[in-house]
C-alpha cells in the first residue's frame, strides 16, 4: 500500500478543483451563460429525455472542455448542451467516462465537479442497469434511493470525509413520486465492469440488498456530493439478471431508450418543481 503525505493529498484535490473551474470559464465563454442552476448526466439510452428540457442555448464536444476524455463506451456521444427550461439553465452532458476506461476515478467524477463549478446545485444522473428483482420488468424506472460502491473506488483522496447516509436526496426522491407515483425505488450496485457479472455475483448483490447493478454513477455521485449537489439518480431497468438470458447489448439500448422516452416530461417537472421549493442545504 502506498501512503502520500498531506501536501501530495492537497495537491491532487487543487488539480481536480482548477481542471473543473477551467472547464467551467469555457464554458461560461463558449454558451454565455455565466451560472448554471442544475446538471444532467444522461447515461445508455437515455439522450431522448433532453427533448424536454427547453432549448438549446449551446452545444460544445467535451473532448474541446478542459480535463475531458474522449468517450469510448457505445452510444456515448461526448457533447454538452446548456439548456434554458423556463428561466433554469440546465447544464446537460451526453455520455459518461466509466471507470472501466482505465483512466481512474478523476475523469468519472470530473463532469459533476465542472458543472458544480459553473455554479449548478443539483444534479441528475441517469444510467441503464440490470435488475435484480424478478417483480420489476425490463423498462422499469427506478429512483435511486441508496448505493453499495462494489467498485472498491472512490474520487475522494485525503481526509475528506463525505457523509453518504442521504446522498440521494430524500426530497428529489419525493417530489419525483408525486409527479409520477408508477416510480419504484432501489438500491444500485456499481460494479468496475467492463465483465458482466457471474450468477454467483448477481446472488451475492441480492444479498446485499441491492435491487439494481450498473457500471456507473456511484463514483460520479459521490463526487457530486464532496461538492455539495442535491443529488436525483433514474435508471432504466433493462434486464432481468440471473435469469439465463442472454445479454443483447442493442436490445438494452432499445429498452433504455424507451424508457427514457417516457421519463423526460418527468425530469423536466422535477427540475422545475424543485427549483420553485428550493434546495435544501447540503
Amino acid at each position: 500500500m502506498i501512503f502520500l503525505g498531506a501536501g501530495r493529498y492537497a495537491a491532487l484535490v487543487d488539480d481536480a478543483r482548477e481542471r473543473a473551474a477551467r472547464a467551467a470559464g469555457v464554458i461560461a465563454q463558449r454558451s454565455g451563460v455565466t451560472r448554471h442552476d442544475a446538471t444532467v448526466v444522461l447515461g445508455s439510452g437515455w439522450d431522448r429525455a433532453a427533448d424536454s428540457l427547453g432549448s438549446v442555448v449551446a452545444e460544445i464536444p467535451t473532448a474541446q472542455l478542459p480535463g475531458f476524455l474522449p468517450l469510448t463506451a457505445p452510444g456515448h456521444r461526448g457533447l454538452l448542451r446548456s439548456y434554458d427550461l423556463e428561466g433554469l439553465a440546465v447544464l446537460v452532458f451526453f455520455g459518461r467516462t466509466h471507470l472501466y476506461e482505465g483512466h481512474g476515478p478523476a475523469p468519472v467524477a470530473h463532469a459533476v465537479r465542472t458543472a458544480a463549478a459553473t455554479g449548478a446545485r443539483l444534479a441528475v444522473l441517469t444510467n441503464a442497469s440490470g435488475g435484480l428483482r424478478p417483480d420489476w420488468a425490463p423498462g422499469t424506472a427506478a429512483v435511486l434511493a441508496d448505493h453499495i460502491n462494489w467498485t472498491q473506488v472512490s474520487p475522494l483522496v485525503g481526509p475528506s470525509f463525505v457523509d453518504l447516509t442521504d446522498a440521494w436526496s430524500p426530497r428529489l426522491r419525493r417530489l419525483a413520486r408525486e409527479l409520477d407515483p408508477s416510480l419504484v425505488e432501489g438500491v444500485y450496485a456499481q460494479l468496475t465492469g467492463p465483465a458482466i457479472q457471474t450468477a454467483a455475483e448477481t446472488e451475492m448483490l441480492r444479498t446485499l440488498g441491492a435491487d439494481l447493478v450498473g457500471m456507473s454513477t456511484v463514483v460520479e455521485a459521490i463526487a457530486a456530493r464532496e461538492a455539495g449537489l442535491e443529488l436525483f439518480g433514474l435508471s432504466a431497468v433493462t434486464t432481468r439478471e440471473g435469469t439465463g438470458e442472454v445479454l443483447d447489448p442493442d436490445e438494452v439500448v432499445a429498452i433504455a431508450e424507451r424508457t427514457a422516452a417516457r421519463s423526460a416530461q418527468l425530469l423536466a417537472r422535477l427540475l422545475l418543481s424543485s427549483h420553485t421549493a428550493g434546495a435544501t442545504p447540503c
